[in-house]
Protein backbone atom coordinates (compact mmCIF):
# COMPACT_ATOMS: atom_id res chain seq x y z
CA UNK A 1 0.00 0.00 0.00
CA UNK A 2 1.23 3.49 -0.87
CA UNK A 3 0.32 6.31 1.48
CA UNK A 4 0.80 10.05 0.85
CA UNK A 5 0.07 12.76 3.43
CA UNK A 6 0.00 16.44 2.47
CA UNK A 7 -0.91 19.55 4.44
CA UNK A 8 -1.58 23.24 3.79
CA UNK A 9 -2.03 26.24 6.10
CA UNK A 10 -5.01 28.48 6.71
CA UNK A 11 -4.90 32.17 5.95
CA UNK A 12 -5.70 35.60 7.36
CA UNK A 13 -6.41 38.48 4.96
CA UNK A 14 -4.68 41.61 6.27
CA UNK A 15 -5.80 44.06 3.56
CA UNK A 16 -7.47 44.15 0.18
CA UNK A 17 -10.57 42.18 1.18
CA UNK A 18 -13.32 42.66 -1.42
CA UNK A 19 -11.12 45.13 -3.35
CA UNK A 20 -9.02 42.21 -4.58
CA UNK A 21 -12.02 41.27 -6.76
CA UNK A 22 -11.60 44.62 -8.53
CA UNK A 23 -7.91 44.08 -9.25
CA UNK A 24 -6.43 45.63 -6.10
CA UNK A 25 -3.66 43.82 -4.21
CA UNK A 26 -4.52 41.77 -1.15
CA UNK A 27 -2.00 41.15 1.62
CA UNK A 28 -2.45 37.80 3.31
CA UNK A 29 -0.60 35.74 5.89
CA UNK A 30 -0.51 31.98 6.33
CA UNK A 31 -1.20 30.83 9.89
CA UNK A 32 0.01 27.74 11.71
CA UNK A 33 -3.28 25.88 11.51
CA UNK A 34 -3.14 23.17 8.86
CA UNK A 35 -5.54 21.04 6.86
CA UNK A 36 -4.35 17.53 5.96
CA UNK A 37 -5.18 15.07 3.23
CA UNK A 38 -4.11 11.43 3.30
CA UNK A 39 -4.40 9.29 0.17
CA UNK A 40 -3.73 5.55 0.50
CA UNK A 41 -3.99 2.93 -2.22
CA UNK A 42 -6.59 0.27 -1.57
CA UNK A 43 -7.49 -3.24 -2.75
CA UNK A 44 -11.21 -2.55 -2.40
CA UNK A 45 -13.59 -2.49 -5.37
CA UNK A 46 -14.30 1.20 -4.73
CA UNK A 47 -12.58 4.24 -3.26
CA UNK A 48 -13.59 5.88 0.01
CA UNK A 49 -13.33 9.39 1.46
CA UNK A 50 -13.82 10.51 5.05
CA UNK A 51 -13.75 13.97 6.66
CA UNK A 52 -14.56 13.56 10.35
CA UNK A 53 -14.52 17.31 11.11
CA UNK A 54 -16.98 17.96 8.28
CA UNK A 55 -19.41 15.03 8.12
CA UNK A 56 -20.06 11.58 9.54
CA UNK A 57 -20.77 10.26 6.04
CA UNK A 58 -18.23 8.04 4.30
CA UNK A 59 -18.11 8.77 0.59
CA UNK A 60 -17.74 5.89 -1.85
CA UNK A 61 -16.92 6.16 -5.54
CA UNK A 62 -15.43 4.40 -8.54
CA UNK A 63 -13.54 6.01 -11.41
CA UNK A 64 -14.39 5.38 -15.05
CA UNK A 65 -12.61 7.17 -17.89
CA UNK A 66 -11.29 9.71 -15.41
CA UNK A 67 -14.77 10.55 -14.08
CA UNK A 68 -15.87 9.82 -10.51
CA UNK A 69 -18.99 7.67 -10.28
CA UNK A 70 -20.38 8.20 -6.79
CA UNK A 71 -22.01 5.39 -4.87
CA UNK A 72 -22.52 7.52 -1.74
CA UNK A 73 -21.73 10.97 -0.39
CA UNK A 74 -21.22 13.10 -3.49
CA UNK A 75 -23.01 16.06 -1.89
CA UNK A 76 -20.53 16.05 1.01
CA UNK A 77 -17.33 15.67 -0.98
CA UNK A 78 -17.47 18.09 -3.89
CA UNK A 79 -13.81 18.92 -3.24
CA UNK A 80 -12.79 15.43 -4.37
CA UNK A 81 -14.69 15.84 -7.65
CA UNK A 82 -13.18 19.27 -8.25
CA UNK A 83 -9.59 18.27 -7.49
CA UNK A 84 -9.85 15.05 -9.48
CA UNK A 85 -11.03 16.90 -12.58
CA UNK A 86 -8.53 19.73 -12.22
CA UNK A 87 -5.58 17.42 -11.63
CA UNK A 88 -6.53 15.18 -14.55
CA UNK A 89 -5.32 12.14 -12.66
CA UNK A 90 -7.43 9.72 -14.70
CA UNK A 91 -8.21 6.17 -13.62
CA UNK A 92 -6.12 5.68 -10.52
CA UNK A 93 -6.45 2.44 -8.60
CA UNK A 94 -8.88 2.43 -5.69
CA UNK A 95 -7.82 4.60 -2.78
CA UNK A 96 -8.83 5.66 0.70
CA UNK A 97 -8.89 9.44 1.24
CA UNK A 98 -8.99 11.09 4.65
CA UNK A 99 -9.49 14.86 4.96
CA UNK A 100 -8.78 16.61 8.25
CA UNK A 101 -9.74 20.25 8.85
CA UNK A 102 -10.14 19.93 12.63
CA UNK A 103 -7.59 22.71 13.29
CA UNK A 104 -10.00 25.15 11.62
CA UNK A 105 -12.82 24.39 14.05
CA UNK A 106 -13.33 26.12 17.42
CA UNK A 107 -13.20 23.31 19.97
CA UNK A 108 -15.58 25.02 22.39
CA UNK A 109 -18.40 25.85 19.98
CA UNK A 110 -17.71 23.57 17.02
CA UNK A 111 -17.90 26.62 14.72
CA UNK A 112 -15.68 27.12 11.67
CA UNK A 113 -13.29 29.97 12.35
CA UNK A 114 -13.13 31.49 8.87
CA UNK A 115 -9.46 31.01 7.99
CA UNK A 116 -9.84 29.31 4.62
CA UNK A 117 -10.55 25.68 5.45
CA UNK A 118 -11.99 24.79 2.04
CA UNK A 119 -8.99 26.31 0.24
CA UNK A 120 -6.50 24.56 2.54
CA UNK A 121 -8.22 21.19 2.10
CA UNK A 122 -8.30 21.71 -1.68
CA UNK A 123 -4.57 22.50 -1.73
CA UNK A 124 -3.66 19.60 0.55
CA UNK A 125 -5.75 17.12 -1.45
CA UNK A 126 -4.28 18.30 -4.76
CA UNK A 127 -0.78 17.74 -3.35
CA UNK A 128 -1.63 14.31 -1.90
CA UNK A 129 -3.29 13.05 -5.08
CA UNK A 130 -0.54 14.25 -7.41
CA UNK A 131 2.34 13.63 -4.99
CA UNK A 132 3.64 17.13 -5.77
CA UNK A 133 3.61 20.60 -4.23
CA UNK A 134 3.70 22.22 -7.68
CA UNK A 135 -0.06 22.41 -7.73
CA UNK A 136 -0.93 26.14 -7.65
CA UNK A 137 -2.83 26.09 -10.95
CA UNK A 138 -4.56 22.81 -10.16
CA UNK A 139 -5.68 24.09 -6.76
CA UNK A 140 -6.91 27.41 -8.16
CA UNK A 141 -9.00 25.66 -10.83
CA UNK A 142 -10.36 23.13 -8.35
CA UNK A 143 -11.34 25.70 -5.73
CA UNK A 144 -12.96 27.98 -8.32
CA UNK A 145 -14.98 24.98 -9.52
CA UNK A 146 -15.90 24.05 -5.93
CA UNK A 147 -16.99 27.63 -5.13
CA UNK A 148 -18.95 28.10 -8.33
CA UNK A 149 -16.49 30.71 -9.58
CA UNK A 150 -16.98 32.95 -6.53
CA UNK A 151 -13.92 34.43 -4.82
CA UNK A 152 -10.51 35.81 -5.70
CA UNK A 153 -8.25 32.82 -5.08
CA UNK A 154 -6.16 34.64 -2.46
CA UNK A 155 -6.81 31.93 0.13
CA UNK A 156 -5.60 29.22 -2.24
CA UNK A 157 -2.50 31.24 -3.14
CA UNK A 158 -1.63 31.74 0.52
CA UNK A 159 -2.13 28.06 1.36
CA UNK A 160 0.19 27.07 -1.48
CA UNK A 161 2.91 29.68 -0.84
CA UNK A 162 2.85 30.13 2.93
CA UNK A 163 4.36 33.18 4.62
CA UNK A 164 3.23 36.76 4.05
CA UNK A 165 2.17 37.44 0.47
CA UNK A 166 0.80 40.14 -1.79
CA UNK A 167 -1.72 38.72 -4.25
CA UNK A 168 -3.46 40.02 -7.34
CA UNK A 169 -6.31 38.23 -9.05
CA UNK A 170 -4.92 38.91 -12.53
CA UNK A 171 -2.74 35.93 -13.26
CA UNK A 172 -3.13 34.80 -9.64
CA UNK A 173 0.22 36.53 -9.06
CA UNK A 174 2.01 36.12 -5.74
CA UNK A 175 4.85 38.17 -4.24
CA UNK A 176 6.46 37.26 -0.94
CA UNK A 177 6.74 40.00 1.68
CA UNK A 178 8.73 40.30 4.91
CA UNK A 179 7.02 40.96 8.22
CA UNK A 180 7.89 44.55 9.32
CA UNK A 181 10.48 44.70 12.08
CA UNK A 182 8.95 45.73 15.40
CA UNK A 183 5.34 45.07 14.32
CA UNK A 184 3.44 42.97 16.86
CA UNK A 185 0.17 41.21 16.15
CA UNK A 186 -2.44 39.04 17.81
CA UNK A 187 -5.47 37.39 16.30
CA UNK A 188 -8.92 37.62 17.89
CA UNK A 189 -11.76 35.10 17.54
CA UNK A 190 -15.16 36.82 17.73
CA UNK A 191 -16.97 33.59 18.57
CA UNK A 192 -19.26 33.94 15.53
CA UNK A 193 -18.87 32.32 12.13
CA UNK A 194 -19.44 34.31 8.95
CA UNK A 195 -20.09 33.13 5.39
CA UNK A 196 -17.83 34.66 2.74
CA UNK A 197 -20.09 33.32 0.01
CA UNK A 198 -23.12 35.07 1.53
CA UNK A 199 -21.21 38.35 1.79
CA UNK A 200 -20.10 38.13 -1.83
CA UNK A 201 -23.68 37.38 -2.89
CA UNK A 202 -24.82 40.52 -1.04
CA UNK A 203 -22.13 42.56 -2.77
CA UNK A 204 -23.11 41.19 -6.16
CA UNK A 205 -26.75 42.13 -5.57
CA UNK A 206 -25.94 45.72 -4.52
CA UNK A 207 -25.42 48.72 -6.79
CA UNK A 208 -21.74 49.66 -6.61
CA UNK A 209 -21.05 52.90 -4.73
CA UNK A 210 -18.07 55.30 -4.94
CA UNK A 211 -16.72 53.83 -1.70
CA UNK A 212 -15.89 50.66 -3.64
CA UNK A 213 -13.49 52.65 -5.81
CA UNK A 214 -12.01 54.33 -2.75
CA UNK A 215 -11.42 50.95 -1.14
CA UNK A 216 -9.44 49.86 -4.21
CA UNK A 217 -7.23 52.95 -3.90
CA UNK A 218 -6.80 52.40 -0.16
CA UNK A 219 -5.83 48.78 -0.80
CA UNK A 220 -3.11 49.90 -3.20
CA UNK A 221 -1.82 52.34 -0.57
CA UNK A 222 -1.76 49.86 2.30
CA UNK A 223 -0.02 47.27 0.13
CA UNK A 224 2.72 49.85 -0.47
CA UNK A 225 2.99 50.28 3.29
CA UNK A 226 3.37 46.53 3.77
CA UNK A 227 6.04 46.48 1.07
CA UNK A 228 7.93 49.28 2.83
CA UNK A 229 8.51 47.10 5.87
CA UNK A 230 8.08 50.16 8.10
CA UNK A 231 5.88 49.35 11.10
CA UNK A 232 5.16 52.97 12.04
CA UNK A 233 4.13 53.87 8.50
CA UNK A 234 1.90 50.81 8.32
CA UNK A 235 0.17 51.65 11.60
CA UNK A 236 -0.48 55.23 10.47
CA UNK A 237 -1.78 54.21 7.04
CA UNK A 238 -4.13 51.57 8.40
CA UNK A 239 -6.43 54.21 9.87
CA UNK A 240 -7.41 55.46 6.41
CA UNK A 241 -7.74 51.93 5.07
CA UNK A 242 -10.05 50.86 7.89
CA UNK A 243 -12.27 53.92 7.46
CA UNK A 244 -12.55 53.18 3.73
CA UNK A 245 -13.45 49.58 4.58
CA UNK A 246 -16.09 50.76 7.06
CA UNK A 247 -17.65 53.17 4.54
CA UNK A 248 -17.65 50.45 1.88
CA UNK A 249 -19.37 48.06 4.31
CA UNK A 250 -22.10 50.56 5.20
CA UNK A 251 -22.74 51.57 1.59
CA UNK A 252 -23.08 47.97 0.44
CA UNK A 253 -24.89 46.54 3.50
CA UNK A 254 -22.18 44.00 4.30
CA UNK A 255 -21.94 44.33 8.09
CA UNK A 256 -18.17 43.79 8.03
CA UNK A 257 -17.77 45.34 11.50
CA UNK A 258 -20.71 43.45 13.04
CA UNK A 259 -20.49 40.51 15.50
CA UNK A 260 -18.30 42.44 17.91
CA UNK A 261 -15.66 43.81 15.53
CA UNK A 262 -16.76 47.42 16.08
CA UNK A 263 -16.56 47.04 19.88
CA UNK A 264 -13.12 45.43 19.66
CA UNK A 265 -11.90 48.23 17.41
CA UNK A 266 -13.01 50.92 19.88
CA UNK A 267 -11.05 49.22 22.66
CA UNK A 268 -7.98 48.92 20.45
CA UNK A 269 -8.17 52.55 19.31
CA UNK A 270 -8.24 53.74 22.93
CA UNK A 271 -4.84 52.06 23.40
CA UNK A 272 -3.38 53.47 20.16
CA UNK A 273 -3.56 50.08 18.47
CA UNK A 274 -4.93 49.12 15.06
CA UNK A 275 -7.71 46.55 14.82
CA UNK A 276 -9.59 45.27 11.79
CA UNK A 277 -11.78 42.34 10.77
CA UNK A 278 -10.01 39.89 8.48
CA UNK A 279 -11.50 38.76 5.21
CA UNK A 280 -15.27 38.95 4.80
CA UNK A 281 -15.84 40.20 8.37
CA UNK A 282 -19.16 40.12 10.19
CA UNK A 283 -17.70 37.50 12.51
CA UNK A 284 -14.78 35.08 12.28
CA UNK A 285 -11.31 36.47 13.06
CA UNK A 286 -9.80 39.95 13.40
CA UNK A 287 -6.26 41.18 13.97
CA UNK A 288 -4.80 43.73 16.37
CA UNK A 289 -1.53 45.42 15.38
CA UNK A 290 0.88 47.53 17.41
CA UNK A 291 4.53 48.20 18.19
CA UNK A 292 4.23 47.94 21.99
CA UNK A 293 3.52 44.48 23.36
CA UNK A 294 2.42 45.93 26.71
CA UNK A 295 -0.43 47.77 24.98
CA UNK A 296 -1.50 44.58 23.22
CA UNK A 297 -1.45 42.68 26.51
CA UNK A 298 -3.61 45.40 28.07
CA UNK A 299 -6.00 45.18 25.12
CA UNK A 300 -6.19 41.40 25.52
CA UNK A 301 -7.07 41.77 29.20
CA UNK A 302 -9.89 44.19 28.35
CA UNK A 303 -11.59 41.91 25.84
CA UNK A 304 -11.13 38.72 27.88
CA UNK A 305 -14.44 37.04 28.66
CA UNK A 306 -16.19 38.33 25.54
CA UNK A 307 -13.62 37.46 22.88
CA UNK A 308 -10.57 35.25 22.69
CA UNK A 309 -6.99 36.02 21.81
CA UNK A 310 -5.60 33.21 19.65
CA UNK A 311 -2.06 31.92 19.98
CA UNK A 312 -1.70 31.44 16.21
CA UNK A 313 1.39 32.66 14.40
CA UNK A 314 2.57 33.45 10.89
CA UNK A 315 4.02 30.35 9.23
CA UNK A 316 6.39 30.25 6.28
CA UNK A 317 5.41 26.66 5.51
CA UNK A 318 3.04 26.48 2.55
CA UNK A 319 1.77 23.26 1.03
CA UNK A 320 3.92 20.34 2.19
CA UNK A 321 4.20 16.65 1.49
CA UNK A 322 4.49 15.38 5.06
CA UNK A 323 5.05 11.75 4.10
CA UNK A 324 4.94 9.43 1.12
CA UNK A 325 5.82 5.81 1.58
CA UNK A 326 5.03 2.26 0.60
CA UNK A 327 3.67 0.19 3.46
CA UNK A 328 3.21 -3.59 3.68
Amino acid sequence: MTKTVASAPGKIVLSGEYAVLDGAPAVCMAVDRRARATVSTSDADFSTVEAAAHTNTTGRFRVSDGVLQWLQGQEDFGVVDSVWRSAGVGDLSSCAIKLDSSEFIDRESGAKMGIGSSAAITVALAAAITGSTNIANIAQRAHADLQGGVGSGVDVACSVAGGLIEYRIEGASVSQLKWPEGLKARLVWTGSSASTREKLSLLGATVSKPSRVRLVAASEDIALSWRSGNADRLMADYHNYIECLREFSIDHGLGIFDAGHADIQRIANADNLVYKPCGAGGGDVGIVLGTDMRRIDNFAAQIAGRFRILDWRLTDAGVTIEGSKREP
